[in-house]
């Protein structure tokens, strides 16, 4: 399969479901990172020109970790807005990945980028399928089943899938690590620990499923979306 995992920003996947990213490529599987945001405004100091490079940068260190494509839809953070430009962008993303699968973010998180990013997927995926919606890349085929990741934290989200990632928790720790602009970021303005954040999520999520560390998804469940077998590996 082709999987899509698109985030807001350079880090949510390695943060959210870089291990199922890895499980995937362990099994075969085409993987492709894309972000909508360029992480620009994520640091007290570095300017945005510079830190938008530093962290595309991070994002390609962390994708050649484990062989995948990495894609930017070059956005400026906090300017993702919902309009006929940025669906455009989504829809090309798609065209240009041709995903039998996509992993995005839940459209209830907890600030406006990972809603829009959410909620210009979900809309790009069905659009990107017509093919007089002319952009630069043609049609793609296929209306791919989505996978919502979790939210920051796990807050109101109720996972219904579960993916057991322990033997790809070393690889999803280094794939963190490449985002060190980040790291600093976090630990000064949001308090937190990167490492232990993101590892505290995954044990939490897999006391709920019995192992020792699991990113949860729910799928969006609409007509047209579901298949009778599973997609997670």
């Amino acid at each position: 399969m082709r999987i899509l995992a698109v985030g807001a920003h350079p880090d949510d996947l390695e943060l959210l479901c870089a291990g199922t990213l890895v499980k995937y490529r362990k099994q075969g599987h085409t993987v492709i990172m894309a972000h909508m945001c360029k992480g620009d405004k994520g640091h007290f100091t570095i300017p945005p020109e510079e830190l938008s490079k530093i962290r595309a940068e991070e994002a390609k260190s962390s994708a050649e970790l484990i062989g995948a494509e990495i894609i930017s839809g070059g956005f400026p953070d906090l300017e993702l807005l919902i309009n006929e430009e940025t669906r455009r962008v989504a829809v090309d993303i798609i065209r240009r990945a041709k995903p039998d699968l996509i992993i995005t973010h839940y459209p209830e998180d907890y600030m406006i980028d990972h809603v829009n990013t959410s909620k210009l997927i979900i809309d790009a995926s069905f659009i990107a399928t017509l093919t007089h919606f002319k952009t630069d890349f043609p049609a793609h085929n296929v209306i791919p089943p989505i996978f919502f990741m979790d939210t920051l934290a796990g807050i109101n989200f109720l996972p219904t899938e579960y993916v057991d990632i322990t033997e790809e928790m070393e690889m999803k720790e280094k794939m963190l690590l490449c985002h060190q602009s980040q790291y600093v970021w976090l630990r000064d303005h949001d308090h937190i620990d990167y490492v232990d954040f993101m590892k505290s999520l995954s044990k939490f999520r897999g006391i709920q499923c019995g192992v020792t560390y699991a990113e949860g998804f729910r799928q969006y469940q609409v007509w047209g979306r579901i298949v009778p077998k599973r997609l997670l590996p």
